[in-house]
Protein backbone atom coordinates (compact mmCIF):
# COMPACT_ATOMS: atom_id res chain seq x y z
CA UNK A 1 0.00 0.00 0.00
CA UNK A 2 1.35 3.26 -1.10
CA UNK A 3 2.44 6.11 1.57
CA UNK A 4 0.00 9.77 0.47
CA UNK A 5 2.43 12.22 0.37
CA UNK A 6 1.30 15.15 2.72
CA UNK A 7 1.54 17.98 0.26
CA UNK A 8 -1.64 17.67 -2.07
CA UNK A 9 0.30 19.01 -5.54
CA UNK A 10 -3.22 19.02 -7.30
CA UNK A 11 -3.78 22.88 -7.73
CA UNK A 12 -1.57 23.79 -10.23
CA UNK A 13 -3.02 21.64 -12.80
CA UNK A 14 -6.58 22.21 -11.49
CA UNK A 15 -6.17 26.09 -12.07
CA UNK A 16 -4.98 25.58 -15.72
CA UNK A 17 -7.56 22.44 -17.05
CA UNK A 18 -10.11 24.96 -18.34
CA UNK A 19 -12.74 24.00 -16.07
CA UNK A 20 -15.15 26.21 -13.86
CA UNK A 21 -14.00 25.78 -10.54
CA UNK A 22 -15.93 26.22 -7.28
CA UNK A 23 -14.51 26.92 -3.71
CA UNK A 24 -15.49 28.09 -0.30
CA UNK A 25 -13.62 30.52 1.87
CA UNK A 26 -13.90 29.22 5.40
CA UNK A 27 -12.54 31.67 8.10
CA UNK A 28 -14.00 29.13 10.93
CA UNK A 29 -11.28 27.43 13.04
CA UNK A 30 -12.73 23.58 12.07
CA UNK A 31 -10.90 20.28 10.80
CA UNK A 32 -14.79 18.74 10.59
CA UNK A 33 -15.81 22.23 8.49
CA UNK A 34 -12.74 21.60 6.36
CA UNK A 35 -14.15 18.12 5.91
CA UNK A 36 -18.23 19.24 5.66
CA UNK A 37 -16.81 21.67 2.53
CA UNK A 38 -15.16 18.40 0.99
CA UNK A 39 -18.15 15.96 1.65
CA UNK A 40 -20.45 18.81 0.05
CA UNK A 41 -18.51 18.33 -3.09
CA UNK A 42 -16.90 21.82 -3.43
CA UNK A 43 -13.44 21.21 -5.66
CA UNK A 44 -11.24 23.39 -3.04
CA UNK A 45 -11.44 24.93 0.60
CA UNK A 46 -9.55 28.25 1.21
CA UNK A 47 -8.91 28.30 4.71
CA UNK A 48 -8.79 32.12 5.54
CA UNK A 49 -6.08 33.07 7.79
CA UNK A 50 -6.62 36.47 6.87
CA UNK A 51 -9.74 37.17 8.75
CA UNK A 52 -9.91 33.87 10.25
CA UNK A 53 -9.23 33.04 13.76
CA UNK A 54 -7.32 29.67 13.22
CA UNK A 55 -3.96 29.42 14.72
CA UNK A 56 -1.00 27.98 12.80
CA UNK A 57 -1.68 24.93 14.59
CA UNK A 58 -5.18 24.54 13.85
CA UNK A 59 -4.54 25.49 10.44
CA UNK A 60 -2.04 22.51 10.18
CA UNK A 61 -5.14 20.03 11.47
CA UNK A 62 -7.23 21.67 8.54
CA UNK A 63 -4.54 20.74 5.99
CA UNK A 64 -4.74 17.27 7.35
CA UNK A 65 -8.87 17.19 7.34
CA UNK A 66 -8.38 18.37 4.05
CA UNK A 67 -5.73 15.92 2.66
CA UNK A 68 -7.56 12.93 4.43
CA UNK A 69 -11.26 14.27 3.26
CA UNK A 70 -9.98 14.54 -0.66
CA UNK A 71 -10.29 18.37 -1.00
CA UNK A 72 -7.73 20.59 -1.99
CA UNK A 73 -6.70 23.26 0.23
CA UNK A 74 -5.83 26.51 -0.24
CA UNK A 75 -4.31 28.83 2.74
CA UNK A 76 -4.98 32.61 2.59
CA UNK A 77 -2.43 34.41 4.09
CA UNK A 78 -0.31 37.34 4.77
CA UNK A 79 3.17 37.68 3.86
CA UNK A 80 5.32 36.73 6.97
CA UNK A 81 3.55 33.38 7.20
CA UNK A 82 4.24 32.16 4.08
CA UNK A 83 7.33 30.34 5.44
CA UNK A 84 5.37 28.31 8.03
CA UNK A 85 2.46 27.37 6.28
CA UNK A 86 4.52 26.05 3.18
CA UNK A 87 6.03 23.30 5.79
CA UNK A 88 3.09 22.65 7.15
CA UNK A 89 2.07 21.41 3.89
CA UNK A 90 0.06 23.81 2.29
CA UNK A 91 -0.54 22.92 -1.57
CA UNK A 92 -1.69 26.40 -2.65
CA UNK A 93 -1.32 29.95 -0.91
CA UNK A 94 -3.49 33.25 -1.78
CA UNK A 95 -2.20 36.58 -0.96
CA UNK A 96 -3.65 39.38 -0.36
CA UNK A 97 -2.72 43.02 -1.99
CA UNK A 98 -0.42 42.43 -4.84
CA UNK A 99 -0.21 45.67 -6.24
CA UNK A 100 2.62 45.40 -9.13
CA UNK A 101 4.27 42.66 -10.73
CA UNK A 102 7.57 43.37 -8.88
CA UNK A 103 4.74 42.69 -5.32
CA UNK A 104 3.84 39.22 -7.66
CA UNK A 105 7.65 37.77 -8.08
CA UNK A 106 8.61 38.76 -4.83
CA UNK A 107 5.73 36.21 -3.74
CA UNK A 108 7.30 34.06 -6.24
CA UNK A 109 10.47 33.88 -4.83
CA UNK A 110 9.11 33.37 -0.95
CA UNK A 111 7.22 30.28 -2.21
CA UNK A 112 9.52 28.20 -4.73
CA UNK A 113 13.12 26.99 -3.80
CA UNK A 114 16.40 27.88 -5.03
CA UNK A 115 16.44 27.40 -8.75
CA UNK A 116 12.98 29.19 -8.50
CA UNK A 117 13.10 31.10 -5.78
CA UNK A 118 14.47 31.84 -2.42
CA UNK A 119 12.41 29.59 -0.03
CA UNK A 120 14.35 28.31 2.99
CA UNK A 121 14.98 24.53 3.00
CA UNK A 122 13.82 22.56 6.29
CA UNK A 123 13.02 18.88 5.50
CA UNK A 124 12.02 17.90 8.98
CA UNK A 125 8.34 19.53 8.69
CA UNK A 126 4.84 17.90 7.52
CA UNK A 127 5.47 19.13 3.91
CA UNK A 128 8.10 16.92 3.73
CA UNK A 129 7.07 13.98 5.50
CA UNK A 130 8.91 14.93 8.73
CA UNK A 131 12.21 13.96 6.49
CA UNK A 132 10.44 11.13 5.23
CA UNK A 133 10.17 12.91 1.83
CA UNK A 134 13.24 15.24 2.03
CA UNK A 135 15.68 16.88 -0.36
CA UNK A 136 15.82 17.32 -3.89
CA UNK A 137 12.84 15.42 -4.55
CA UNK A 138 10.99 17.11 -2.31
CA UNK A 139 12.41 20.94 -3.53
CA UNK A 140 11.16 19.77 -6.98
CA UNK A 141 7.55 18.42 -6.10
CA UNK A 142 6.91 21.79 -4.29
CA UNK A 143 7.95 23.95 -6.55
CA UNK A 144 6.20 22.34 -9.40
CA UNK A 145 3.13 21.52 -7.67
CA UNK A 146 2.36 24.66 -4.50
CA UNK A 147 -0.03 27.03 -6.64
CA UNK A 148 0.25 30.53 -5.99
CA UNK A 149 -2.64 32.70 -6.09
CA UNK A 150 -2.58 36.81 -5.59
CA UNK A 151 -5.20 38.64 -5.33
CA UNK A 152 -5.93 42.07 -6.83
CA UNK A 153 -8.02 44.17 -4.48
CA UNK A 154 -7.06 48.21 -5.40
CA UNK A 155 -7.26 50.35 -8.87
CA UNK A 156 -3.71 50.39 -8.55
CA UNK A 157 -3.73 46.29 -9.14
CA UNK A 158 -6.67 46.78 -11.65
CA UNK A 159 -4.63 48.62 -13.92
CA UNK A 160 -1.60 46.01 -13.05
CA UNK A 161 -3.69 43.29 -13.65
CA UNK A 162 -2.30 41.78 -16.86
CA UNK A 163 1.49 42.28 -16.15
CA UNK A 164 0.77 40.66 -12.29
CA UNK A 165 -0.73 37.55 -14.41
CA UNK A 166 2.32 37.38 -16.49
CA UNK A 167 4.26 37.11 -14.12
CA UNK A 168 6.38 33.44 -14.30
CA UNK A 169 5.16 31.16 -10.99
CA UNK A 170 1.93 33.39 -10.24
CA UNK A 171 -0.93 30.55 -11.28
CA UNK A 172 -3.93 32.17 -10.88
CA UNK A 173 -5.22 36.09 -10.11
CA UNK A 174 -8.09 36.66 -8.00
CA UNK A 175 -10.00 39.90 -7.70
CA UNK A 176 -11.59 40.99 -4.21
CA UNK A 177 -14.53 42.77 -5.31
CA UNK A 178 -14.85 44.47 -1.34
CA UNK A 179 -11.63 45.52 -0.67
CA UNK A 180 -11.52 46.51 -4.63
CA UNK A 181 -15.07 48.64 -4.15
CA UNK A 182 -13.69 50.34 -0.50
CA UNK A 183 -10.87 51.44 -1.96
CA UNK A 184 -12.58 53.17 -5.03
CA UNK A 185 -14.25 54.99 -2.29
CA UNK A 186 -17.93 53.15 -2.50
CA UNK A 187 -17.63 51.31 0.63
CA UNK A 188 -19.31 47.95 0.87
CA UNK A 189 -21.21 48.44 -2.52
CA UNK A 190 -19.51 46.31 -4.70
CA UNK A 191 -22.25 45.21 -6.95
CA UNK A 192 -22.44 48.64 -7.88
CA UNK A 193 -21.41 49.06 -12.13
CA UNK A 194 -18.55 51.34 -11.44
CA UNK A 195 -17.23 48.63 -9.00
CA UNK A 196 -18.27 45.61 -11.85
CA UNK A 197 -16.69 47.33 -14.58
CA UNK A 198 -13.69 47.31 -12.66
CA UNK A 199 -13.69 43.68 -11.65
CA UNK A 200 -14.49 43.03 -15.41
CA UNK A 201 -11.31 45.07 -16.61
CA UNK A 202 -8.98 43.00 -14.26
CA UNK A 203 -10.75 39.71 -15.02
CA UNK A 204 -9.91 40.03 -19.00
CA UNK A 205 -6.32 41.47 -18.53
CA UNK A 206 -5.90 38.39 -16.73
CA UNK A 207 -7.13 35.75 -19.00
CA UNK A 208 -5.04 37.68 -21.76
CA UNK A 209 -2.15 37.21 -20.15
CA UNK A 210 -3.21 32.99 -20.12
CA UNK A 211 -3.70 32.98 -16.49
CA UNK A 212 -6.32 31.38 -14.28
CA UNK A 213 -9.17 34.21 -13.42
CA UNK A 214 -11.41 34.06 -10.29
CA UNK A 215 -13.29 36.16 -8.07
CA UNK A 216 -16.28 35.83 -5.51
CA UNK A 217 -19.48 33.65 -6.39
CA UNK A 218 -22.16 34.06 -3.83
CA UNK A 219 -24.83 33.15 -6.54
CA UNK A 220 -25.06 31.12 -9.64
CA UNK A 221 -25.68 34.61 -11.32
CA UNK A 222 -22.39 36.36 -10.16
CA UNK A 223 -20.63 33.10 -11.82
CA UNK A 224 -22.25 33.24 -14.48
CA UNK A 225 -21.64 36.97 -15.33
CA UNK A 226 -17.86 36.43 -14.73
CA UNK A 227 -17.31 32.94 -16.47
CA UNK A 228 -18.66 35.02 -19.55
CA UNK A 229 -15.52 37.22 -19.54
CA UNK A 230 -13.32 34.09 -19.03
CA UNK A 231 -13.19 33.40 -15.38
CA UNK A 232 -13.00 29.77 -13.72
CA UNK A 233 -12.34 30.34 -10.41
CA UNK A 234 -14.80 31.42 -8.22
CA UNK A 235 -15.74 31.00 -3.99
CA UNK A 236 -18.18 31.65 -2.13
CA UNK A 237 -18.10 31.89 1.94
CA UNK A 238 -18.66 29.22 4.28
CA UNK A 239 -20.24 31.62 7.45
CA UNK A 240 -22.54 33.48 4.68
CA UNK A 241 -24.01 30.14 3.76
CA UNK A 242 -24.53 28.35 7.63
CA UNK A 243 -26.19 32.19 8.84
CA UNK A 244 -28.10 32.08 6.01
CA UNK A 245 -28.95 27.86 6.85
CA UNK A 246 -29.89 28.88 10.22
CA UNK A 247 -31.68 32.21 9.62
CA UNK A 248 -34.05 30.13 7.50
CA UNK A 249 -34.34 27.34 10.28
CA UNK A 250 -34.77 30.02 12.87
CA UNK A 251 -37.63 31.94 10.70
CA UNK A 252 -39.73 28.00 9.83
CA UNK A 253 -39.52 27.86 13.16
CA UNK A 254 -41.19 30.60 14.39
CA UNK A 255 -43.51 30.20 11.98
CA UNK A 256 -44.53 26.91 12.76
CA UNK A 257 -45.00 27.83 16.61
CA UNK A 258 -47.40 31.01 15.17
CA UNK A 259 -49.34 28.56 13.20
CA UNK A 260 -49.40 26.01 16.48
CA UNK A 261 -50.71 28.72 18.53
CA UNK A 262 -53.22 30.28 16.07
CA UNK A 263 -54.93 26.79 16.26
Amino acid sequence: MGIRHPLDDRMPALLKSGQRLRGIFNGLPSPAIVEMCAYAGFDFVILDNEHGSADLETTENMLRAARASGIPAVVRCLRHDIPRLLDMGAGALQIPMVNTADDARDLVRRVRYPGAGERGSAFSTRAAGYGAFGGRAHAQRSNEGIALIVMVETPEAVANAGEIAAVEGVDAVFVGPKDLSHAMGYADDWRRAEVQAEIARALKAVVAAGKCAGTLGLTLQDEETHTAIGARYFATVSTGLITKAFREAALAGRSAQALALKY
